[in-house]
């Protein structure tokens, strides 16, 4: 993918003239940036989402989600590996999750994803969830769009291990892949979660073990129980193998393929102006994500003397949320 030129009124050598010029170590400060919330990540943001959104530049976003244990990251390395193959960029952005006592992650992820290192068609960057719910931290949405802007064919956005209402990854995405195994329950007891419900692709990942054929069975069966009609998307679902100890020639990876296939599919399904939609519900998703984030800071910084008087039948909670809010008490 060819770079736009940078803007005359960009400095030469400045970290925005490095980023659009496809520097990755320009991308990697600016992803630390737009992470930490910093104001000088502003102007770096608004250049990836005006590359982001002109024509025929649209890197394909997807999601990654499951349940722990499910092979997602072993999963999305064997996707990295199809990928390249095919000649794409890739990014990855894997989201683990962060210790409630440091604060700090692990970012096992990545090291499962050692094998790309020295590839420089992919990029791979964690981010430590911080507490968030919904399987994404706050600032995803930012470093993200850093991502797309950067030139990427394909970025992958791995999410925590969710439960049943953790569904905020397709807000932020293009398409979202939902990763189970055979041995994650009753399918029809899974399709009661808002995750099935958000799932455009469904991988029936570890099949090689006893119950895929079941697991596939009742997935398909349970898509049948919802309202549908006739234009509606019925999340395709494949068997894969990610782990290179799995079946199939030599242990290698199996289902890959099909399984890129299959969100090509839906990319197709979607077209300009459901892709077009999805991005204009991203920003929506974005912007009440910060708005958010910033009413939970005052809230946290208001002194303790407006929760003593609600505490004590001074101010009821909705006064003080008012408060909070700047609006008349």
């Amino acid at each position: 993918m060819t770079d736009a030129a940078p803007s005359p009124s960009v400095s030469p050598g400045s970290l925005l003239e490095r980023y659009l010029a496809g520097d990755l170590r320009a991308l990697a400060r600016a992803l630390t940036l737009a992470e930490a919330g910093e104001d000088a990540a502003r102007p770096l943001l608004r250049a990836a989402h005006a590359r982001a959104a002109a024509p025929g530049t649209r890197a394909v976003v997807l999601g990654v989600t499951g349940s722990p244990g499910s092979g997602k990251s072993t999963l999305v390395d064997a996707l990295i590996a199809e990928l390249r193959a095919r000649g794409e960029r890739v990014a990855v952005l894997a989201v683990d999750p962060s210790s409630p006592y440091s604060g700090g992650a692990i970012l096992g992820d990545r090291i499962r994803m050692l094998r790309h290192h020295a590839d420089a068609g992919v990029f791979v960057r964690s981010l430590a969830s911080r507490g968030a719910l919904g399987g994404l931290s706050a600032r995803t949405l930012g470093v993200l769009a850093l991502l797309e802007g950067a030139g990427f064919g394909w970025v992958i956005l791995e999410t925590v291990g969710v439960g049943q209402s953790e569904v905020d990854v397709a807000a932020a995405c293009d398409h979202t892949l939902l990763v189970v195994t055979p041995a994650g329950g009753d399918g029809v007891q899974a399709f009661k979660a808002g995750i099935m419900e958000i799932a455009d692709v469904i991988a029936v990942n570890k099949s090689d073990l006893p119950g895929a054929d079941r697991t596939v069975r009742e997935l398909l069966a349970a898509q049948g129980l919802g309202h549908h009609g006739p234009e509606t998307w019925l999340a395709p679902v494949r068997r894969t193998v990610a782990g290179r100890t799995g079946g199939g020639v030599d242990g290698e990876p199996q289902g890959v393929s099909e399984l890129v296939a299959a969100v090509e599919a839906h990319r197709a399904w979607l077209g300009e102006a459901g892709l077009g939609a999805r991005r204009e519900a991203r920003a929506e998703f974005e912007v009440r994500t910060l708005v958010q984030a910033r009413l939970l800071r005052r809230a946290q910084a208001a002194g303790g003397e407006l929760y003593a008087r609600v505490a004590n039948g001074e101010l009821d909670a909705d006064a003080a949320a008012d408060t909070l809010l700047g609006a008349p008490a």
